[in-house]
């Protein structure tokens, strides 16, 4: 109803006003069917009644078969016996996880069944690295229950390497960022899990809640896993000073917050204080949440936070934190030293209060050089729908509400979980794959956020046909410096874009494209033609 009346306002509006002086927004297309994409979400039972079946699904942006244009893996539930009901046993072995190669046009081909990543566990999250350094994405599934790691062959199929490599984690996993946390070349992975579900014992909680929440069970701890070189992985978690036994993770990001060109790990938890782990460069981490201020909400409580995501929002060459969550969500401004919560006074608390957020994104979906808002919204005990939000940064510190002028999906509702943010159709402007809770996924194409002037750097290491994870792009265009990191596992349970993506405005060019790589050289180009996807390689002019 509040959609509506906002369309008839602006309508109104529209017809009153003598020649808006502002240009027209982008609006967002649905291109799900048209596009291919059939996939639909289910939790393996046909009634959501606990805390495992309403916590996915995410989704996985990245390019496995390294022709430029980014495919699509997509999680899944299934029915399992301590989770769902009875009443679901005729889904039982019907549900799988699927891959979507693009075709390079704009459409996408299932090629599950002939990759070999048809997955049939519990599917929560998942990520993508080149952990063996042979020029290939190879993929992470994040289970309720053992996770599964493909090894990519390189023509088009993967191996099950999950016992192998020793990252068949057993509990509940829910996002896996990768990192070269002790710099030897290769990727190491950070891996966040939930809690210990009961199977259903728990009975004693409010009824209209749906389900118990997630206090009502123990935590699992997460894990640190270094990659040894050959192909496996040792479990280095409390050796690395990460033992953190009660967080409840929801997702991580592995990034360089502190700006000391080393990566840090910071980690949202479900009614918990969340977690910032600083990387000492000595293959430990130090604990900084509170003299950082990012352990809790601007209430000082420790709220449900969801997926967190990175960018430099007041464009001050500082990495920033948005944050959804079950209230009003976070917006934490770095100061340098500490971070300051800006939810309320940025305009995001009143739109956002309204809604359970999960998904989010920083995205400049307009390219006006300034980061944007979207986030994903669904009830969290409940198959109550909402609408997502879209909102547009003003270059003042505001948000701006722009939904109900954003195209007809925003007046849709979902009971929204993971979402991703990619040029899927490398056409210069964002695109967003939503992931709703047993519904269809949802792939919205950018119209006319290429309108404006763009640039998008993928620095690879040399011989990599992968982006370098932990790399640092800053782009700067007259006064204006825009920084971006190389991390793709963003928001909640999902892998975006790995690409660093720059709205330009009017710009026709950058004067200074700079790639800080993670072992700390520099590379410094001048004056790069907008409109282009530009290869950095590392060492290369």
């Amino acid at each position: 109803m509040m959609r509506t009346v906002s369309m008839l306002i602006l309508l109104i509006c529209g017809l009153t006003s003598a020649g808006a002086a502002e240009p027209a927004l982008p609006k967002f297309e649905d291109v799900t069917e048209q596009a291919g994409i059939r996939f639909k979400h289910s939790y393996g039972d046909h009634h959501l009644s606990n805390i495992v079946e309403g916590t996915g699904p995410g989704v996985v942006f990245f390019d496995y078969n390294g022709d430029g244009h980014l495919d699509l893996y997509f999680l899944n539930g299934c029915w399992l016996r301590e989770v769902n009901d009875n009443l679901g046993r005729d889904l039982r072995g019907k549900l799988a996880n699927a891959l979507y190669r693009s075709n390079g046009d704009g459409t996408f081909t299932d090629v599950t069944e002939k990759a070999g990543v048809g997955d049939r566990g519990y599917g929560m999250g998942g990520s993508a690295a080149d952990y063996d350094n042979d020029g290939d994405w190879d993929l992470y599934v994040l289970n309720y229950g053992p996770n599964i790691f493909y090894r990519n062959n390189g023509d088009g199929t993967f191996t099950d390497v999950s016992a192998k490599s020793g990252l068949n984690d057993p509990s509940w996993s829910l996002s896996a960022p990768w990192l070269d946390y002790d710099n030897d070349g290769d990727l190491d992975v950070y891996v966040a899990n939930y809690l210990k579900y009961d199977a259903g014992k728990f009975r004693d909680f409010y009824p209209a809640a749906g389900y118990p929440g997630p206090l009502s069970y123990a935590a699992q701890p997460d894990r640190l896993y270094r990659n040894n070189g050959d192909g496996t992985f040792t479990e280095v978690t409390r050796q690395a000073g990460l033992y953190f036994p009660d967080g409840r993770s929801m997702s991580a990001v592995a990034t360089d917050l502190n700006n000391d060109g080393r990566i840090d790990l910071y980690v949202t938890n479900d009614a918990t204080p969340n977690c910032y782990f600083v990387n000492t460069g000595k293959g430990t981490f130090v604990n900084e949440t509170m003299l950082w201020g990012l352990a809790f909400g601007e209430g000082g409580q420790g709220a449900s936070s969801m997926g967190p995501v990175i960018g430099d929002v007041n464009r001050d060459g500082l990495l920033d934190v948005y944050i959804p969550d079950m209230a009003y969500g976070c917006l934490l401004i770095n100061k340098g030293k500490w971070f300051a919560d800006i939810t309320a006074p940025s305009s995001l608390a009143v739109v956002c209060g309204q809604y359970t957020g999960w998904g989010g994104g920083l995205i400049d979906y307009d390219n006006d050089g300034y980061l944007d808002v979207f986030v994903a919204n669904g009830n969290p005990h409940h198959e109550y729908t909402e609408e997502d939000v879209l909102l547009r940064n003003d270059h003042n510190g505001k948000f701006i509400d722009v939904a109900v002028q954003s195209g007809r999906y925003f007046f849709e509702k979902y009971v929204g979980r993971g979402a991703a943010f990619a040029d899927y159709d490398n056409d210069g402007d964002m695109d967003i794959l939503v992931m709703n809770l047993n519904g269809p996924a949802k792939l919205l194409r950018n119209d006319g956020g290429n309108r404006n002037h763009w640039l998008t750097i993928a620095p690879k290491l040399r011989g990599s046909k992968v982006e370098a994870l932990g790399a640092r792009v800053t782009v700067t265009v007259g006064k204006m410096r825009m920084v971006q990191e190389v991390s793709a596992v963003l928001g909640y349970l999902s892998q975006s874009d790995p690409r660093a993506h720059f709205g330009l405005g009017r710009a026709v060019k950058a004067d200074l494209v700079e790639v800080r790589w993670p072992g700390g050289k520099t590379t410094r180009l001048k004056d790069v033609k907008a409109g282009q996807i530009l290869a950095i390689i590392e060492g290369e002019k």
